[in-house]
């Protein structure tokens, strides 16, 4: 009676708001407290009892539609009884008494289910009417703004244009305008200035450099293998190509469909081929007691879940040992879409090609023009040691060759070729002269493989040959290109592994696509290449979808669905749905451009707010998931190395080529030095290496760059960054020789320049923040100066410290003190709160 009573209660708490909605407010509270022992893994579910599946859990009694008081559903989420309540005291889980009104209320209305709204085909919504039409640039605006008008609120105002240039700056190239570029903008009086200045940044070609970022993260890519050897890759060569392809704007269709299948595309061209690498950029175990056929299961189950991650936005590695406990997702799904990449001629592990490198089959070698002169060097000194010792050899020949004829038996020649063998048993004079020649060239070729190694070294030369043969072997396993490419040279058979273990194969299976969503085209291949086809198709609910959350998510931090991983049952509900769908139908509509597609959102009113904290945004979206106002965040460590050494003027703009190997600290790589089968030492950069952009420093896998301080390991696949905040990442930013050096180079410049100090520091201040400092700024900076040249003044010695930092010259005739007071203006500068922010 008390659990009807209480129903009742419930019921009428809530029976005055508005209609609900399944996907956004009753799928949350069963995915996260129901599916799990109620889903669809059939090991796992209790009672028999199925949640997730409308029509199954109503035919089962546990729903009464239109009548929660009747419905078991409603009795257990209200019992008191410990043994009876759901969910049970032991699953660490309780709904709240609103999820419990919620799920009163839906009943009550018919509980209805809706499909999972991810797993439906996006449709072009109605742009809403908004009242502020004068603020609408594009179809964005009216999404954001209907909102904002419904919460009766309002945007915030235009960020000024220093702002906005630096803005756009940071996320379409990551470097910084130079002060003039900001004084242009500022005082540009063209009602286009703000769209010319996009396309200006779009079509520079650091642009790529800036957007390849997130994909590499995406796309694990790093230059070693991983775990204890952690052997060098030529994976570079692929990182090149995306930065090419995004600074061309390849469409994202063709963008997937090379990067995932370039190699079955007819014809394949090197670029196709080299793009195919997206899938060999996992790591790749070569440690001594690595079984290879194991490790070629780990290699397929990490190309499985980082292709769902990436385009499908989906969590499959739990299907690999079960049905997947949330989404529909079945272990026949994930080992007949696993199918598609179990056809590589692959063992499992790397192979050595030098004490550096170690890479794994298939590969393509490009050897460069370097490459081939230099082979071409080795080659024409074998060539030379063997005319050297010509005459010998042939002498020698001619001795061996009157022994084989001394008394013209065959027996003489028993270890030649069969045809030497059977024209020796004819009588000389009855020999045709084609035989002659066959007999000739036989007998010379056997003398030269077979005998002339016995003979010395004076007539064979064999360690001189061998040894350069040696440096040839060794300069091509070190030196050629080798990059790692798909292929599908080696068919196998795929099974469903009981419970994930690859020596359990159970029922074989083939490729299809998941069940759970569109189905392939009957005359689609069933390969990777149809897979790849298959994403990209028009009807795909989910590629176009996931794509456009995570332009939206680098724009504005947070992806429309914050989840940028997971678009699956346990995702959030967007709150911009319509947003998302309109976006997702615009970037096919627009033929899968990115360039356009972040052309349309920059140049949205939505982007170019300040990003002001106001008290609306505290009280009511701290984390700005209306879009009231632009958002504020940290640059990347990556960018934040590039900002110091561009607005230093150091900053070496070569795209693309080899990593290369920036300051760290001494002996970075020690721990990895356990054996003596390589040399671990950290081959430090010099000259224009040291000041590349960080997409360029090498990244092994084993130990990070470590100025690169919240950037992803490269290990797994991973498509949101999280942001920390601890005191280490100050004392990169202030002592790491990057910045230090940066500083030094920026004070030199800014001393000679001007003898003001005042205008040397907001030379400084320009270069870095963007914008002049304000008055108080510049007192306080000055105030700062003067300190730091009392210091250095009563201590030259520790100036000269401070400026022998980095590899840089330093300009002798400028005061050393001074220099150095200036050296840590600028560094303070570089580490205030907003030159390291995005906002």
């Amino acid at each position: 009676m008390a659990v009807h009573v209480l129903i009742l209660a419930l019921s009428q708490a809530v029976s005055a708001g508005e209609t609900l909605n399944f996907n956004r407010d009753i799928r949350p509270i069963l995915a996260e407290n129901c599916f799990y022992c109620h889903g669809q893994d059939g090991n796992k579910r209790k009672a028999d009892l199925r949640l997730d599946i409308g029509e199954i859990a109503i035919e089962s009694g546990i729903i009464v539609p239109g009548d929660s008081a009747k419905s078991p559903l409603i009795e257990h989420i209200t019992s008191q009884d410990p043994d009876d309540i759901m969910p049970p005291a032991d699953s660490n889980r309780k709904l709240s008494p609103k999820q419990k009104e919620l799920l009163i209320q839906w009943i009550d209305e018919g509980g209805k289910y809706e499909s999972h709204w991810a797993f439906v085909t996006p449709t072009r919504p109605a742009e809403p009417e908004v009242t502020n039409e004068a603020w609408v640039t594009n179809p964005i605006d009216r999404f954001v703004l209907a909102k904002l008008e419904a919460m009766g609120t309002a945007p915030s105002p235009e960020a000024d244009r220093a702002k906005l240039i630096k803005r756009l700056s940071i996320d379409l190239t990551g470097l910084p305008p130079s002060p003039d570029d900001v004084q242009a903008f500022v005082s540009d009086r063209d009602e286009m200035a703000y769209e010319h200045l996009v396309d200006r940044l779009l079509e520079s070609r650091h642009y790529g450099e800036r957007m390849a970022l997130p994909w590499l993260d995406a796309a694990r890519y790093a230059d070693s293998n991983g775990f204890q050897q952690d052997g060098d890759t030529w994976q570079w060569m692929w990182r090149d190509w995306v930065v090419r392809a995004l600074n061309e704007d390849m469409p994202f269709d063709q963008f997937t469909i090379w990067q995932l299948a370039g190699d079955l595309l007819p014809n394949a061209t090197i670029d196709q081929q080299i793009a195919s690498g997206f899938n060999r950029n996992h790591l790749l175990n070569g440690e001594g007691g690595a079984i290879a056929e194991e490790q070629r299961f780990v290699n397929l189950f990490d190309r499985i879940d980082t292709t769902a991650t990436t385009w499908l936005g989906l969590t499959m590695a739990c299907a690999q040992c079960h049905d997947h406990k949330y989404d529909p997702i079945t272990q026949r799904d994930y080992y007949s879409m696993m199918d598609a990449f179990n056809h590589v001629p692959e063992s499992g592990t790397p192979q050595r090609q030098s004490a550096r490198i170690r890479v794994a089959a298939p590969f393509i070698e490009l050897p460069t023009e370097e490459n081939k002169a230099k082979i071409a060097e080795f080659e024409t000194k074998i060539e030379a040691v063997k005319n050297e010792v010509k005459p010998a050899a042939d002498a020698a020949y001619k001795g061996w060759r009157a022994g084989i004829f001394a008394d013209g038996s065959a027996s003489d020649a028993r270890d030649l070729p069969n045809e030497a063998v059977t024209i020796l048993t004819k009588p000389e004079n009855e020999r045709m002269d084609a035989e002659k020649s066959v007999l000739e060239a036989g007998l010379r070729h056997h003398f030269d493989e077979k005998v002339r190694k016995d003979l010395g070294n004076e007539i064979t030369g064999s360690d001189r040959i061998a040894a350069i043969q040696n440096q040839l072997n060794d300069y091509k396993g070190d030196q050629i290109p080798r990059p790692m490419v798909m292929s599908d040279a080696r068919p196998r058979e795929t099974h469903i592994l009981s419970r994930g273990a690859y020596l359990s194969p159970a029922e074989k299976v083939t490729f299809e696509t998941p069940a759970f969503l569109l189905p392939q085209k009957n005359d689609a291949p069933r390969n990777r290449l149809g897979l790849a086809e298959w994403l990209v198709s028009p009807e795909h609910p989910l590629t176009a979808r996931v794509q456009v959350n995570r332009m939206w998510q680098h724009f504005f931090g947070t992806g429309i669905v914050k989840t940028a991983e997971d678009f699956g049952v346990q995702s959030e509900y967007p709150v911009h749905m319509d947003l998302l769908d309109w976006l997702a139908v615009e970037f096919q509509d627009r033929g899968w451009s990115m360039k356009q597609m972040h052309r349309l959102i920059v140049t949205s009113s939505t982007y170019r707010q300040s990003s002001r904290l106001g008290e609306w945004h505290r009280e009511q979206d701290l984390e700005n998931r209306y879009y009231a106002r632009a958002s504020r965040f940290r640059m990347p460590s990556m960018l934040l190395r590039d900002w110091a050494l561009k607005s230093s003027g150091l900053l070496v703009s070569k795209v693309g080529g080899a990593p290369v190997y920036p300051y760290q600290p001494d002996n970075v790589w020690e721990a990895l030095a356990i054996t003596k089968e390589r040399d671990f030492t950290y081959p430090a950069s010099s000259g224009a290496d040291l000041y590349r952009r960080s997409l360029y420093t090498f990244w092994r896998r084993t130990v990070s760059p470590t100025n690169m301080f919240d950037a992803s390991d490269r290990q797994a696949c991973r498509v949101r960054q999280s942001a920390t905040s601890t005191p280490l990442h100050a004392l990169t930013t202030l002592n790491d020789p990057t910045w230090v050096e940066a500083s030094r180079i920026l004070a030199q410049r800014c001393l000679t320049t001007t003898n003001d100090s005042d205008k040397q520091i907001v030379e400084a201040f320009q270069s870095i923040v963007c914008r002049p400092p304000k008055e108080s700024e510049l007192a306080r900076l000055r105030s700062a100066y003067d300190r730091q040249l009392a210091i250095y003044n009563a201590d030259e010695e520790a100036a000269h410290r401070l400026l022998a930092t980095g590899s840089a010259t330093c300009d002798q005739s400028l005061s050393a003190p001074e220099l150095a007071a200036m050296t840590s203006i600028c560094l303070g500068i570089l580490n205030l709160d907003e030159a390291l922010t995005r906002e």
